[in-house]
């Protein structure tokens, strides 16, 4: 589920999901002097369902052992987002300073395989930032390129990928 800012993108994969129990895997990270942030986060948890359960990815690897370790009967999986999993792939490499594209690469390449072979129902939220004004710092282009390239790279393992605009699903597979 691929869409822009405030697209419902996150709403939408919900609802694609009916079962009673769902494990969610929450990317973001917390920040303590963001208190903006941290209303955000309250919005997408009071929308869940209470049998739904709760995962909070901290670290990169952690989203790819969680998917690794699944079986055929484990309930679905929602991961929102691969975005916010990105910042803290870039974040923990310090690419903002120019360093880790060995590190990110290795994240991304076991994300990618990890989603590959989940044998759960796999439901994957990320933003799309590639449709819009080039940003004008360098940390906004590399975060940009990077989202790019990983997108792609989730797309071609994804059995349907669907991009919403304007709340409206469009599927692109």
């Amino acid at each position: 589920m691929l869409g822009g800012a405030r697209s419902g993108k996150s709403a939408h994969a919900e609802g694609l999901l009916t079962e009673a129990t769902v494990t969610y895997v929450a990317t973001a990270r917390r920040y303590p002097d963001d208190p903006d942030w941290d209303a955000r986060i309250a919005l997408h948890v009071a929308r869940r369902p209470s049998t739904w359960h709760t995962v909070e990815a901290s670290s990169p690897a952690d989203l790819a052992a969680l998917l690794t370790a699944t079986q055929y009967e484990d309930p679905p999986i929602l991961v929102d987002d691969l975005s916010t999993w990105l910042v803290g792939v870039l974040d923990d490499a310090q690419a903002w300073e120019g360093n880790g594209a060995e590190t990110i690469a290795h994240n991304v390449d076991q994300l990618v395989r990890s989603v590959a072979t989940c044998r759960a129902r796999l439901v994957l939220v990320t933003a799309e930032v590639g449709l819009g004004v080039i940003p004008s710092t360098r940390s906004g282009r590399l975060f940009r390129d990077h989202l790019g390239a990983l997108n792609a790279r989730v797309a071609e393992v994804c059995d349907e990928v669907t991009l919403l605009v304007a709340g409206i699903p469009l599927k692109l597979r």
